[in-house]
Order: structure tokens, then sequence, then C-alpha cells
């Protein structure tokens, strides 16, 4: 009987070691089975090369920001943003910008509809002062003029391909306008907003390295010391008008460039109304920053590697190199050609042609610098203002006259 006994108990002994056993097994299993879908869930499993590639385009838009102050305002929203879009990332647990109820895709809303670049006018039209282009009219025409690079890019889109309203969104990087590229783009090309809008932003970002040698080129060591007439004291009365007259004017030419003109030129009443000072400020500090941070965060995230390295993406960018050289170059021109019909106490600095793209106040700046180079006394910031802002209505116009053709 204690035989039995001991028999059972030693049997007992050996299922309970037996089970013991396989309990760990199947510990180890599943302690293994989770990490393995851990790592399936990291970035480190998912990355690409493409990633890659474009993670370090991000660091370059984040260094070119703090190392040279290139347009820092955008540059690091849009970079840091290129590095959130570019995080490998399983599909379908609404992470990434495309995918639909992800927060990104929420916010990227704003840019897929249209909606930030009318508020970063708003803001613009808040904090720009038209005087200079007031006391001397003429100077709108160089900004006119400088457009000649947006439809020579469409025209150039056209031969490598791209549909004709692929090349019309293309064709506005020409004006140096990144809100007018998206808000564009969106209307005609959503595909290829994410190349469009960063192509736009950095050769607007690019603007103090790529226009100095293509003015140097253009215009002769002689002209570049003409000293031009102070500009004349602008009435109260007169920058309150314009702005009304400026917003019937242009939206009667081009009523698709509404939203964009339509609270450029609002927000520049709030600004010389004298009486909504609190608005103006709300416009151009408080509001601008914050579309500003949403807009460049999001457009920079929509350059996820699978949607952005493409073909057209690396034509995108050659055709955008090209036209803003050829809107550099026309306004340049333009502006010598002014000057054969213009007295010689009258002659402006054809410098300032370069300023017509739209690019505020950054092709300003480089015509200031370049006229402090042949001649510290000679100081044209005031007057390259006057073209650079009419490039930023310019930009507009054309934007609605493509949209009224393509659309």
């Amino acid at each position: 009987m204690l035989i039995l006994v001991a028999m059972l108990i030693g049997l007992g002994a050996i299922f309970n070691i037996a089970e013991m056993s396989a309990a760990n097994s199947a510990s180890e299993i599943t302690a293994a089975s989770g990490l393995a879908q851990f790592w399936a869930f990291t970035g480190f499993a998912n990355a690409t090369v493409q990633h890659l590639i474009m993670i370090v385009v991000g660091l370059f838009f984040i260094f070119l920001a703090v190392k040279y102050d290139y347009e820092p305002l955008l540059l690091i929203p849009i970079g840091t943003g290129i590095l959130m879009g570019n995080i490998p990332f399983l599909i379908g647990y609404k992470i990434g910008v495309y995918e639909e109820g992800s927060v990104l895709n929420y916010l990227y809303f704003g840019v897929k509809q249209g909606v930030y670049p009318p508020l970063i006018f708003l803001g613009i039209g808040a904090m720009t002062d038209f005087s200079s282009l007031i006391s001397n009219p003429k100077l709108f025409l160089l900004g006119a003029a400088a457009q000649v690079g947006i439809f020579a890019t469409f025209l150039g889109a056209s031969a490598l391909g791209f549909t004709p309203q692929e090349a019309g969104a293309i064709g506005i990087i020409g004006g140096a306008d990144g809100p007018t590229a998206i808000f564009l783009s969106s209307k005609l090309a959503p595909h290829l907003m994410g190349a469009i809008a960063i192509a736009a932003y950095s050769y607007m970002a690019l603007v103090p390295v790529i226009q100095p040698p293509i003015i140097r080129l253009i215009i002769p060591k002689k002209e570049r010391l003409i000293k031009m007439k102070p500009p004349r004291a602008v009435s109260k009365t007169e920058k309150i008008i314009f702005p009304i007259l400026g917003l019937l004017l242009t939206c009667f030419i081009a009523p698709s460039a509404l939203p964009l003109l339509g609270m450029l030129f609002f927000g520049n009443i709030l600004k010389e109304s004298g009486v909504t000072e609190r608005l103006a400020d709300t416009a151009r500090n408080s509001l601008i920053n914050i579309v500003t941070i949403l807009l460049g965060l999001t457009v920079g995230a929509s350059t996820q590697a699978d949607y952005f390295l493409t073909t057209d993406s690396l034509k995108i960018f050659g055709l955008g190199a090209v036209s803003f050289a050829v809107a550099t170059a026309g306004g340049l021109l333009f502006a010598r050609l002014m000057n054969v019909f213009l007295k010689k106490d009258n002659k402006i600095n054809p410098m300032i042609g370069a300023a017509g793209v739209s690019a505020v106040p950054d092709s300003a700046r480089v015509v200031q610098v370049e006229g402090i180079k042949s001649d510290p006394n000679n100081h044209l910031l005031m007057h390259a203002m006057a073209p650079n802002v009419s490039g930023v209505i310019g930009s507009a116009v054309g934007a609605g006259i493509l949209l009224a053709f393509l659309l």
C-alpha cells in the first residue's frame, strides 16, 4: 500500500514538472512573439532608403534655417514636418498625414482645401506698407514683368509631359510665392502639392543665394550705380483708398483669385484704417504665426517618401529652379527696358527689377545688399519694396488667370 502511494506521489511530481516546463515554454513563445510584434511596429523594421533620404532633406532644411537664417519661420516647421512625415510606420493605424482620421490628416485639411493660404495673405496684408508702390506706380510693372517665370514654367512643364492642370500648378513656383503655390496646386493638382510646395518654399529661402549672381550677370556696373529719387510722402487717404481700389480692380480681372487678393487687401484695410489696430495686430502676429506653424508642419509631413520621391518631383524641382531664374531675369530686363523711355533724372536702378518676384521681403533685401556693395551710399530697400509687394499681387492674379483657364 505504501509502495502504491509513493508511486502516485512520484507520478504527480512528474506531471507537475511537465506542466511547469510546458508553461515556461509557452511563456517563452509568448515573449518571443511579443518582441517580434514590437519590432514589426518600430520605424527600424519599416525604414527604407527613401525614408532616410527624406530625413536628410528635413535635417538640411533645419540646418539652412539655423546656420544661415534662410527663412527660419518656414524652413524649421517644414524641416520638422519632413522628419515627422518620414518616420516609418505600419499603414492602417491612423498615424500618417494621408490616413483618414489621423491628427496630421485633420491638420492637413487646411492645406488640401486651400484654407491656410488666404489666412497667410490676411497677415501679409496687415503688415505690408504699400506707400512705396503708391508713390511710384510705374514700379508695379516690374512686379508684373517678373511673373513671366510663371508662364515660361507652364510651357516647360507642358513640354515635359505634365497635363495642363499639373503644368499650371507647377508654373506658379515661378512667382516665388509659397501660399499661392499651395492654393493653386490644391485646386489643380493636389497629388503634386507636396513637391510644388517644397520647391516653392525652398527657392524662396534660397533667394539670397540664387538672385545675386543673376543680378550681376544682367545689370552692368554702371547701371548698378544709378541713384533714385526718394519716394514722395503718401497721405493717409491714399493708403486707405489703395487697398479698396486694388481689391475691386484685381478681383474683377481675376475673380478666381478672390480668396487670396480679397484677404490681402482686407488685411491692409485693417492696418491703414487706423480704427481696427487690434484686428490688424492679431492678423499680422498671432494669426499668421499659428497658420505658418500648421501650414509648414503639414506641408513638410506630406512629403512621405512613397508619395514624394518620384520622377515627377525631380522634374518639378528642376522646373522650379529655372522658373525662379527666369522670373528674376524678367524683372531685371524689363527694368532696363523701362530706363530706355525714362528721362535721365528719373531713371530707376534696374536691380530693383529682381524684387518683382513675391518673396517678401527677402528679394528687396537682396537688392539693398547688392546696391550697398556697388555704392555704400545707395540705399534701394524702399524702392525695391514697390515691385516686391506688386509681385505678391501679380502672382495671385497669375494664379487666378490660370484657374480661370484650367479649372
